[in-house]
């Protein structure tokens, strides 16, 4: 850790939920364990975008983001209990990139909970994941915690069968961003259906942990910020007293709060997005409370990348701290009896930095 914050300060987190989203890796200290007074921390990284190049030649600015990420990990105190990787491992869905991505992560010292990402999927739809690496949802306990794996990237069936003439061509279309050839991301039912009967066995006042790789709410169709069927899991999700769903896909700062569910999104090791609205000025959904950072600088590669911490106290309200590499530190705050987060900082129209409109 950097700009004068040791681990000690690092890691005093307030109330029923420290998360330390360190951007590119985040340290999550739950404070809600089975036993009264139990802790534990899990760790988060996401969107390494491994790419092979040929052969065994990968772009190597992507491999030292992901090589960070384990060395941060690795020397966490106190040491996590287990690392989410959150999705997005390969580019282009290749064994080549998943084997390669599997090699930097074995390095890891402690055990890794899976989310499969777009990239990872659409080449073989999974099949090379689920025999590698890990089923495609899933869900486990941990000292008292439940948490859910949702395969949230799923689209419908004749986009994903019928037409495309490879899967080399649908992996690359899927791939894009700004794609007019792209399908919404989606749960979908036969997976609705898993969750409402994996959720119907767990306690209202179980504290609960989404993970997935898109944001479950809808925030810009044309990029797939988006996820189709949001609302039928947020839906699955409004019985329970306090919900936290984490996710990546965007890497952007993104945040938002819907009821009792409390959003938050991870940066990426591999490089930043724009924000739609910045980028080409259309319509949107990123929530109001987001103020966007000035950003990429294509002569740093690490900007808009970072490291924060996410506190969640009950009542007391939540506080997300971002401390980024390039950009200024900053803080978003969501308090007792308000409706949104605010910038603590950067909600002054007079006291931002204006966002790049122009790319």
């Amino acid at each position: 850790m950097n700009k004068g914050m040791d681990r000690r300060t690092f890691l005093k987190g307030a109330g029923a939920l420290a998360a330390a989203a360190a951007l590119p890796v985040g340290l999550v200290e739950v404070a809600w364990g089975k036993k009264p007074g139990e802790t534990f921390t899990f760790a988060y990284i996401s969107d390494a975008h491994i790419t092979q190049i040929s052969g065994p030649q990968f772009v190597k600015n992507f491999d030292k983001g992901l090589q960070k990420a384990v060395l941060e990990v690795n020397f966490m105190d106190p040491k996590p209990d287990f690392v989410v990787f959150g999705g997005d491992l390969a580019q282009l869905g290749k064994k080549e990139e998943i084997d390669h991505g599997l090699e930097i992560l074995k390095d890891l010292t402690v055990p890794v909970k899976w989310v499969i990402g777009e990239h990872d999927y659409y080449l073989d739809l999974g099949k090379y994941w689920q025999e590698k690496v890990s089923p495609l949802h899933y869900s486990f306990d941990h000292k008292g915690v439940h948490f859910v794996v949702l395969n949230s990237i799923l689209t419908h069936d004749d986009w994903t069968h019928k037409r495309w003439p490879t899967a080399e061509e649908r992996m690359h279309q899927m791939a894009r961003l700004d794609n007019p050839e792209g399908s919404p991301f989606m749960v979908k039912d036969e997976q609705l259906a898993w969750l409402k009967g994996d959720l119907a066995k767990v306690k209202k006042d179980t504290q609960l942990v989404v993970l997935s790789h898109s944001p479950l709410y809808k925030v810009f169709k044309p990029w797939n910020f988006w996820t189709d069927d949001a609302e039928k899991v947020q839906a699955l999700l409004k019985p329970f007293q306090s919900v936290q769903v984490l996710h990546g896909h965007v890497h952007q700062v993104l945040y938002n709060q819907i009821g009792n569910i409390s959003f938050n999104a991870f940066m990426a090791t591999a490089w930043p997005w724009p924000y739609p609205v910045s980028y080409n000025q259309l319509p949107n959904k990123v929530p109001d409370m987001t103020v966007f950072m000035n950003r990429a600088d294509p002569f740093k590669e690490r900007d808009g990348t970072g490291w924060g911490k996410i506190d969640i106290a009950g009542n007391r309200g939540v506080a997300h701290h971002y401390e980024l590499w390039e950009n200024s530190s900053r803080t978003v705050r969501k308090e007792s009896g308000k409706k949104q987060p605010a910038d603590d900082t950067y909600q002054d129209p007079k006291k931002r930095i204006t966002p790049q409109k122009h790319y």
